[in-house]
This record gives structure tokens, sequence and C-alpha cells, in this order.
């Protein structure tokens, strides 16, 4: 919490000087890093970036300026960007499925994962088969291809491509044999495990609603999924969508009013815990009460270790299980596609954008 921003120390002499205005505008906010901000008001739509010359690493800035715009249309941003006018612009879901052959088109992956929860506190998803059967009749990359845009498929909880532990991905290192069958594509094997569930459960058939929010893409999860077990298990199975604003789905999510929900977390900051610690027993994020005593213990531990890499690896092992388990059942991960200039280089991308070695080839 303390390497948050709002942590970070201020200027106590802008702080006093600017008041209630500090940080409102160009104007009245000082800066220390490789650039100085120029020309916002707070409400106008462009501005620049200058190099700082008072900067400590002012050397290996390149980059003079850089040319702030804010357009609301992907399509004219795409436009300007045909003309040079812009050296990168976000797409739309459609214009990244007809340009990602296209020199410049990249993929940016936000530290962000969609993925189910199911209302534990009901007889029929305390079964850690019927969870398992869902995720496995489910082909996260067709879903992903359907909503287009930057989505990709996931099969952790975690964020895939955040955290590296001695120099492996972070998720690779959590994912096993058994997890990598469980959250992948494997119809054959989610119909036998389906069966023997509803036979542990004396069902003949299962009926759930799934609550998602009313966004498109949203809809359209809650609609792939629909489709997805109704072509996997047949009559043997009944899924109905109830899309909301998202504060009416908040609300019956965390009064536990709901069966199975779509929901989506991004990370505060890059570390697997910001994913992890919302999957613990009395978490508020918690919705469908999942619960593993094992995992509660892990989560603990990795929070008094001093050790960086026993951490991890205690961290690694809660994803597991709750792979494993099916917890949540990961759908896919956020994400933007964008055409970027391929004369542009040395920009970094983590969620939010460093220039500091950037330039123009």
């Amino acid at each position: 919490m303390l390497a948050f921003p709002v942590f970070f120390p201020e200027n106590q002499t802008a702080v006093e000087k600017y008041g209630s205005k500090f940080g409102t505008s160009s104007k009245t906010t000082v800066f220390n890093g490789p650039f100085v901000q120029k020309g916002w008001t707070g409400a106008n739509l462009s501005w620049k970036m200058v190099k700082n010359k008072n900067y400590w690493n002012k050397s290996a800035v390149k980059l003079a300026q850089i040319n702030f715009m804010v357009e609301k249309s992907p399509s004219t941003a795409y436009n300007l960007y045909q003309d040079g006018k812009l050296d990168t612009a976000i797409l739309s879901a459609q214009a990244a499925k007809n340009l990602q052959k296209q020199a410049g088109y990249v993929i940016r992956k936000n530290n962000g994962t969609t993925y189910m929860q199911f209302n534990t506190k009901l007889a029929k998803f305390k079964s850690t088969k019927l969870r398992q059967a869902v995720s496995m009749a489910l082909d996260r990359k067709a879903l992903a291809k359907t909503l287009g845009g930057g989505f990709t498929g996931a099969t952790t909880f975690t964020a895939a491509d955040m955290t590296k532990v001695d120099g492996q991905e972070f998720t690779q290192l959590a994912q096993d044999k058994t997890t990598k069958q469980i959250t992948s594509y494997h119809k054959i094997l989610a119909q036998k495990t389906f069966k023997e569930a509803l036979k542990d459960l004396q069902l003949k058939k299962l009926s759930f609603t799934l609550l998602t929010a009313d966004d498109d893409s949203s809809k359209a999860i809650g609609e792939y999924i629909q489709s997805a077990l109704e072509t996997a298990f047949g009559k043997q199975v009944s899924v109905k969508v109830q899309s909301l604003p998202t504060k009416s789905q908040f609300a019956k999510m965390d009064s536990g009013n709901f069966e199975a929900c779509v929901s989506g977390w991004n990370a505060d900051f890059a570390d697997p815990i910001s994913f992890l610690d919302c999957m613990t027993s009395t978490n508020g994020y918690n919705s469908g009460k999942w619960s593993n005593k094992q995992y509660d213990q892990l989560i603990a531990k990795s929070k008094t270790v001093t050790s960086s890499s026993q951490r991890m690896q205690l961290l690694a092992k809660a994803e597991n299980i709750l792979m494993t388990d099916q917890g949540v059942t990961p759908l896919v991960q956020s994400g933007s596609a964008w055409m970027l200039n391929t004369k542009v280089k040395g920009l970094i991308y983590n969620g939010s954008y460093y220039f500091e070695y950037a330039y123009l080839q």
C-alpha cells in the first residue's frame, strides 16, 4: 500500500502555494520525472510533455517532446494515425480483427482477468467436479476471438505476463499438468466429468442463471458461456443469462443473491497477491464464498516470510489450488489492440506508459 502513488511525498512548497488547486492543471503541478507536462488546463483534450532539464538522468532521455491528443472515437484516431498525425492509436474490436496482420499492430495486455464465480453456498456448486466440467467445456481461445480487440484466453486467475520469478513467468510456475487440463478445452472429458458430477449430486439436469453486467463485452461473454455449455452438455443443462447494470449486478453479488456470475479483477499493483488475496475465505470480493483452508494458510504465510523466492513459491501453490479446485473459472485476460508507428522504439507499457527510454528510429 505504501508503494502506491497516493503515498508518494509531495512538494510542500507547491502544495502550500496552490492549495486545493494543486495538481488540477499543468501550472499547478510540479514534476521530478523525465518529462514536464505543459498546456493541460484540467479540461482540454491536448497537451504536451517536454523533457525535464532538471531530471537526474536527463542524458538518457532521447525525446525532446511528446504530444498528447485525446480522441474519443477509435475510428477517428485510426484515420489520424493513417494520416501520420498520430504515432499510436487504440483500435476498436472490429478494426483489431481486420488489422492484426498489419505492421505496427500490437496487443497491450492489462493486468486484468475476467472470470466466473459460483455461489458455493448452493449445493450444486459445492461440487468441484461440476466446476471443473464447466471449465473444460469452455474454449477460451474461441471466446477471446469472439470478443476481439486485445482479449486473450486466461488459464489462471492471476494475469499472465505480469510477474516473473527467477526469470520464469509466475503463471507458468503455478501451473502443472492437472491445472492445464482443467483450464483447457476438453469437450469429451468435460462431458464425462459433468455426468459424474450430476450422479454425485443426484441431479438429472443442471439449471442456473448466469449474472453479468450489461456492457457489450460482458453480455457477449454470458452468451458464449450459455452456448458453450448447452452445446457440450445438451439437454442436461439449461443456462439463463441475466445482464444488469453494474451497480445492480454488484448488489446481487455482495448479497449472495446469485447462482453464478461473470466478474473481473484488475491488479492494483503488479504482484500475484493483488489477485490471490481476493479469494481467501473472508475476503469481500470472494462473492462465491469458495473456501479452502490450505489456500488461506498459504496466503497468510506469504505475508510473513522474508524470502521473496519463498513467498512466490507459496503464492504459486495457492494459485495451483485455486485452479485445481476451480474456486474461480478464468475466462479471458483483458487488453487493448493498438497501432504503433514502427519507428517508435523503447516504449515501455506495463499498465501505464514509461517514456524515459523511448526514441524514434
